[in-house]
């Protein structure tokens, strides 16, 4: 008998069941057919067994999208799509099927309405929940100064607690 923790989880095999049906999709996309199906989970959990699911080798990043709009939180949003892997045991409930089918057939009207502004496909390279998404300004061309988009002035940046944050967290 094997030691420690089992490693199955019934928030991943109802992931993994969504997924059988769904085919792909994106962590928020997953948590809300999730909570509309079976009792309701954080967002956090969700994204933690999609993770997990990656490390065992039950569900696989099939690929990481990057849409440009108008968001809360700046101009764009990555979305890393998940597909079932190999190690995956889905068991075919029927009320996630009859979901997913009312789902997607509502959805494709929804879909026709709105629409990103720009998408920008990437494929990881790593298979762990990381993309290989990496812009490095050049502080020898760029200096203190960026242009403003739209216009030839420049504007001068923040320094201090901004420059750390620019440094730690860098632009898409």
């Amino acid at each position: 008998m094997p030691r420690g923790r089992p490693v199955k989880s019934e928030i991943r095999q109802n992931i993994i069941e969504i997924l059988h049906f769904l085919g792909e999709g994106y962590g928020y996309q997953i948590a809300k057919i999730y909570n509309e199906i079976f009792p309701q989970v954080t967002l956090r959990s969700v994204y933690y067994h999609l993770r997990k699911g990656v490390q065992t080798k039950e569900l696989e990043v099939h690929n990481v999208k990057i849409e440009k709009g108008d968001y809360s939180w700046g101009d764009t949003v990555e979305k890393v799509y998940y597909s079932l892997g190999g190690q995956a045991e889905p068991r075919g409930k029927k009320r996630v099927q009859k979901y997913i089918e009312t789902w997607k057939q509502s959805s494709s009207t929804e879909s026709e309405l709105i629409k990103p502004k720009k998408i920008i496909e990437l494929t990881p390279e790593i298979p762990e929940f990381q993309s290989n998404i990496e812009i490095q300004m050049n502080q020898e061309e760029h200096g203190d100064l960026e242009e403003i988009e739209g216009s030839n002035e420049p504007k001068k940046r923040f320094g201090g607690l901004f420059s750390r944050f620019r440094k730690e967290h860098k632009p898409f």
